[in-house]
């Protein structure tokens, strides 16, 4: 290294002991010729893209882009900055479900509201089903407002699945319409954003292809005793910190500030106890 020398004249003088090849960098000693060094489906990242300019590849083959329309339901919701009357919330679904697409690869090419009216709701899935997925937020339940999976059958659309033992997330569906794969999320916030990581996230990644489309998963040490005395496996929203797993908040479906906190989900089956201390999986997503 320069600053180990010093230079008399016409000649250098090194002021350190030198080994053989030391500070040489030998051909092939970081990449041998014929070395696979991008696989189809993996993800390029900024080192991945400062790997392949290394090596001269001005341009590479990416995924498709996948484009997303995005329709939150209910008379109850109403758009961000308007008076709220009694019984009436936020619009934050939609914005939600935009910022997940995005945060996967995903386009938003439409993000609209539609009231619990039948004709209202078809004209937004016709509008809808011409991107290549349709994420609809609310009405998938059974309740007489709930008009979603009748609307989408009257416009010809195949339903694959209708609800999902998971909680938060049960009022799932999932079902085809002219090409474009539709998913129907639960109206609370939480329930929504549990389904579209489990089920939203890997169909875009899929779509884009991608290889590995799962979340994260990294073990963490339980802070806490946790037990699932439901029926369906339970999906505790939390954080990871330094190792260690807390669950953060009230865990039902429409508590926002405790998502805002998390950054990990930790699944627990149906009659699973874990205990303080016990080194658990974790799902994380930032």
């Amino acid at each position: 290294m320069q600053e180990d020398t010093t230079r008399e004249g016409d000649e250098i003088v090194v002021n350190v002991d030198v080994g053989p090849g030391e500070f040489i960098r030998q051909r092939g000693c970081d990449l041998a010729e014929g070395q696979k060094i991008l696989g189809l489906g993996e993800g390029i990242r900024p080192t991945t893209i400062a790997l392949l300019a290394s090596q001269g590849f001005a341009d590479v083959t990416v995924g498709g882009q996948v484009n997303a329309a995005i329709v939150s339901t209910g008379d109850e919701v109403v758009a961000l900055g308007s008076k709220l009357d009694p019984g009436q919330i936020y619009d934050s679904n939609s914005i939600l479900l935009q910022a997940l697409v995005r945060h996967c690869g995903g386009c938003v090419k439409s993000a609209e509201h539609c009231p619990d009216q039948r004709e209202q709701l078809m004209q937004a899935i016709q509008r809808g089903i011409k991107s290549h997925i349709l994420v609809i937020t609310g009405g998938v339940s059974v309740g007489e407002h709930d008009l979603v999976q009748a609307a989408l059958r009257t416009l010809g659309a195949k339903i694959d699945i209708w609800r999902v033992a998971i909680k938060p997330g049960k009022p799932f569906l999932f079902g085809q319409a002219s090409g474009c794969a539709v998913f129907g999320l639960p109206g609370n916030p939480v329930s929504a954003f549990v389904t579209f990581l489990q089920f939203v996230r890997p169909a875009i990644l899929k779509m884009m292809g991608a290889k590995n489309v799962d979340l994260r998963k990294v073990p963490a040490k339980l802070a806490v005793d946790l037990t699932n005395e439901g029926d369906r496996p339970h999906y505790v929203r939390g954080r990871i910190d330094n190792g260690t797993f807390v669950p953060i908040g009230r865990q039902e479906s429409h508590a926002l500030f405790g998502l805002s906190q998390s950054n990990a989900l930790l699944r627990i089956a149906v009659g699973q106890s874990l205990r303080a201390g016990e080194i658990v999986d974790i799902q994380t997503w930032d």
